[in-house]
């Protein structure tokens, strides 16, 4: 099985987060991509975010319908900040021996990986896929990324990714441009303005119907 992890606040799933878990489970040929909403993500620790039940069911919702896509509560249900260091370790203490496991991130959260709790163990016990920024040109995932993640890889040209010393890979993958931002969307609703075909319609549904963001409830 090769299996693909997705982690975010998911505040709320858009359709830019599902159509770049397509591209990239079709390009890499993913069995499975799983989705990890946040607890409480470190990068955000303090700021208010939607309830963990509510977001998880909006995440549910809108990958019901993709055999490829499931959705896991690993980072719900364990106490204190989710730190992906700790996730990472579970699924890959998990794997039988032909698995492989890669985790997929945005280009700019890959950039700030040099200040991520343990991430000089990351790379050994898993792959990562980066995903391009919206309309951005750049290709190069390690750049920016500082000295004390670069001296962890070499550069094969051949496949054009990055080799950890452990076997491990970074991919870069340049995603199809669809610039939607959870934190526009929710500033629509509290506006009252349609966020029709920026999230799946039962994502629509569920907010109006909860009243998240402060919507009329439907």
């Amino acid at each position: 099985m090769k299996i693909g992890i997705f982690g975010g606040t998911f505040d709320p799933i858009h359709w830019g987060h599902l159509r770049s878990a397509e591209e990239v489970g079709e390009t890499y040929r993913l069995d499975r991509v799983i989705f990890i909403p946040a607890s409480i993500p470190p990068h955000k620790s303090g700021r208010t975010t939607t309830p963990a039940r509510d977001r998880l069911h909006m995440v549910r919702l809108a990958v019901a319908r993709n055999p490829r896509f499931t959705v896991s509560t690993a980072e719900l249900t364990r106490p204190g900040l989710s730190y992906s260091i700790d996730t990472i370790r579970e699924f890959a203490g998990k794997l039988k021996k032909a698995d492989s496991l890669y985790f997929i991130i945005g280009l700019d959260a890959f950039r700030e990986i040099g200040t991520w709790k343990d991430f000089g163990e990351i790379f050994s016990l898993c792959n990562f896929i980066v995903t391009s920024r919206p309309g951005s040109k750049e290709n190069d995932p390690l750049k920016g990324t500082g000295v004390a993640v670069k001296k962890l890889f070499c550069y094969d040209p051949k496949p054009k990714n990055y080799l950890h010393r452990s076997g491990t890979r970074v991919h870069f993958i340049e995603l199809t441009d669809i610039a939607i931002s959870a934190s526009e969307i929710r500033a629509l609703v509290r506006q009252g303005k349609s966020i029709r075909y920026l999230v799946p319609a039962s994502v629509e549904a569920y907010l109006k119907r909860r009243g998240i963001y402060g919507g009329r409830r439907g």
